[in-house]
């Protein structure tokens, strides 16, 4: 028996149709642009989950009988699916998702025999043999006569050509469903299922406008799809909302500081926001689509600066602020919606009045009426400073005369201790150096980290401060300062502490 090596270009052709070839997949092969789809509905949730609810007007016939549903997901969730038709009961189903390729086709034929066509480099004569294949695996392998002959696809002119399309090959996904009808007739029928594979996420254009102090906004959609499948001309609802019960939820952006409090005018479902697309619209297979959902203009909004520093912090040398823009999502604040998550990304207009980009942050689910505080990057040329200027330790009669200024209190918490530990009093003085080098004045919003230390810990003090301080809960103590244009400015802070 001999050994040949021949190429094997992957074209392919058809001798005839199989008797039990699917009609579905027939017309599909001639127009691969006809969908078997109906009135499509789809729902799709964020984390690429989707419902999508097809309604097709089709001819039962009396008794049992199989229908195939041709152009659903290839990534459907069986399981899922409901169907329903006037006077029909499901007896089974049955989801084929082997879909018609040129490598499926080859090993769907290994123990049977197909033709070889080979045709001369040089004359353009082609010859043809009947070929048993015999394996697919790391390349086709076939019998012809008493010799082995191993088919290489590297663009030589040989090609193969099958009897007929296996049964159990399908053009498109499809869906069999076998019914019991008590009657003859064309009613409509209707599929839902779960599928992933559609996804959505928000997308936000702000143009800001630093004179006037107000962003300009536009929201987008952007839609892709890796179903397999491309559904026509449906009715889209968008989902904001977490719909796994928790599953993989993902940290949310640290950009809203103060939660909404206000209800949003549209609608809402259980704790989901809906997102309706005005328009229907066809959602390619492997394509990302994008639709406007919200334009809103003149929304004040204004840059911040801020930097946040832990205990005791030393810098070597100054560090550059964050710069953020910040607005609140409020109807009374021009914006008056919930938005979902997404990414921001923001334009301003240099002197030619050409939009340059200037940064972008994440926003998690906002509800309406929060205040977002978004990062657009580190200041160029507004920076800061910590150091430990001075520390010493005090003795507890130094630390009763400052009792007035406490922030927190112990409180009646009852602890049983064996040996208590044995407590320090420390005086610090903190030196926060602001250096600005605008031409006009910044604000620049300070946080000190890292005060609160455990139960042992609650009783410090600030005893002076350059600038008044808000507390911003147990740990953390803010100032807001202004520095002026092209210069720099130093706040001291003292502190008395336990640690």
């Amino acid at each position: 028996m001999r050994v040949r090596s021949y190429s094997f270009a992957a074209t392919i052709a058809l001798l005839g149709a199989a008797p039990l070839l699917a009609q579905s997949t027939e017309q599909a092969l001639e127009n691969p642009d006809q969908t078997a789809q109906g009135d499509v509905s789809i729902t799709i949730y964020n984390g690429g989950r989707s419902l999508v609810q097809d309604v097709r007007q089709l001819s039962i016939p009396a008794g049992q009988t199989t229908i195939a549903f041709p152009d659903v997901s290839a990534r459907i969730q069986p399981e899922t699916l409901s169907f329903a038709a006037a006077g029909t009961s499901i007896v089974e189903q049955n989801f084929d998702f082997d879909l018609l390729t040129p490598s499926k086709l080859m090993e769907k034929a290994i123990g049977k025999t197909i033709t070889l066509v080979r045709t001369n480099p040089a004359t353009g004569v082609e010859t043809r043999e009947r070929a048993t294949v015999l394996s697919t695996a790391g390349g086709v392998v076939v019998k012809i006569g008493d010799r082995i002959e191993v088919l290489r696809d590297d663009g030589l002119p040989v090609r193969a050509i099958f009897d007929r399309v296996p049964s159990n090959l399908r053009a498109r996904p499809t869906l069999s469903v076998t019914l019991d009808s008590t009657r003859s007739g064309t009613r409509p029928a209707s599929i839902r299922y779960l599928t992933s594979g559609l996804g959505w996420s928000a997308d936000y254009v702000a143009l800001f406008d630093e004179g006037n102090s107000t962003v300009d906004m536009q929201g987008w959609v952007t839609l892709t799809n890796q179903t397999g499948t491309t559904f026509k001309d449906a009715d889209l609802l968008l989902v904001a909302g977490d719909a796994t019960g928790g599953n993989g939820r993902r940290p949310q952006p640290r950009s809203m500081r103060t939660p909404g409090t206000e209800a949003a005018e549209r609608e809402s479902l259980g704790e989901f926001y809906l997102y309706p697309i005005e328009e229907r619209t066809t959602v390619a297979n492997a394509q990302t689509k994008q639709v406007s959902f919200l334009d809103v203009q003149g929304v004040p909004a204004r840059r911040r600066y801020e930097r946040r520093v832990g205990w005791l912090v030393r810098d070597e040398q100054p560090v550059a602020a964050s710069s953020a823009i910040s607005f609140n999502t409020a109807r009374d604040q021009g914006l008056g919606d919930a938005l979902p998550a997404g990414t921001v990304r923001f334009y301003q207009r240099d002197r030619q009045g050409t939009p340059q980009f200037i940064g972008e942050a994440g926003i998690g689910h906002t509800p309406m009426g929060s205040d977002l505080f978004l990062r657009t990057g580190d200041a160029f040329d507004v920076y800061v400073q910590a150091e430990v200027e001075k520390r010493e330790e005090i003795d507890k009669d130094e630390w009763e005369k400052t009792n007035r200024y406490r922030v927190l209190e112990d409180g009646e918490v009852a602890r049983e201790v064996e040996v208590e530990r044995k407590i320090k009093y420390y005086r610090t003085t903190m030196r926060y150096t602001f250096y600005n080098a605008k031409s006009s004045p910044v604000n620049v919003e300070f946080y000190q980290d890292g005060l609160y230390r455990g139960w042992w810990s609650r009783d410090y003090r600030v005893v002076s401060e350059d600038v008044t301080g808000e507390q911003q809960g147990p740990s953390t103590r803010k100032w807001d300062v202004r520095v002026p244009a092209a210069d720099k400015r130093v706040v001291r802070v003292v502190y008395e502490t336990k640690y």
